[in-house]
């Protein structure tokens, strides 16, 4: 494994991203859910705090937060870029890497991968296609999600709208790089969408608006958890 402490599995990532619901007091308040759930029910949950709060959140709960993006850079006179080193050093357990809303290039997928690596940092690569996640597997990142973007927040599951996907993502990944935690996104929401890409092979899922936008995050995450 490249890079870290690896998270029990099936895994639920939770990435909140830049929504006005997971900003400030609203993403604490979203971190302090997910300890909660993942210490009662004993199951095992991540979540990627907005950047801003990264460090603040990591400090306060007791599960593995991530970044959500990093830079192809090491420490240095850049502005307004995010190193591995900063995120390490603010408690992250890793980042995301090359998700479909902050697509990068290949060898910068690379460079952030390895250089985590050496980091002792967890990498979650986002991938496309099958092409792109069996090239990905040759870095040996931590995990793998796959996710097809235009199912990105449209509440239809891709372990249910495009399984062959799923399925296939799994065996072409596993088939490089066996120890490759692999995971489904897009469009999860519910328990029965968590189930079915564990019944794909996968190792759990990475997912967004199912949960931080929901009237009650509490009760979303405990319906996600019932598909572990």
């Amino acid at each position: 494994m490249a890079g870290g402490t690896k998270l029990g599995t099936p895994v639920i990532v939770l990435n909140v991203k830049s929504y006005a619901e997971s900003a400030g007091r609203r993403g604490f308040e979203l971190a302090k859910v997910c300890a909660d759930v993942a210490s009662k029910q004993g199951v095992s949950i991540a979540i990627c705090p907005q950047q801003v709060e990264l460090a603040k959140i990591a400090s306060a709960v007791n599960i593995p937060c991530f970044a959500q993006h990093v830079d192809a850079i090491e420490p240095g006179s850049h502005t307004g870029f995010v190193t591995l080193e900063s995120v390490k050093e603010a408690g992250a357990a890793g980042t995301l890497v090359n998700h479909s809303e902050h697509r990068l290039k290949i060898a910068d997928i690379e460079f952030i991968v390895r250089r985590a690596a050496d980091l002792n940092l967890m990498t979650i690569v986002c991938t496309n296609n099958i092409p792109v996640s069996r090239a990905v597997a040759e870095f040996k990142p931590y995990a793998i999600a796959v996710e097809p973007p235009e199912l990105i927040g449209s509440g239809r599951a891709v372990s249910k709208v495009d399984p062959e996907i799923v399925a296939n993502t799994v065996e072409a990944v596993k088939s490089v790089y066996s120890d490759c935690v692999v995971l489904c996104g897009a469009g999860v929401t519910d328990g029965d969408d968590v189930r079915a890409a564990i019944e794909l092979g996968t190792d759990g899922v990475l997912l967004a608006s199912g949960v931080v936008k929901a009237k009650d995050p509490k009760t979303a995450l405990l319906d996600l958890v019932t598909g572990l």
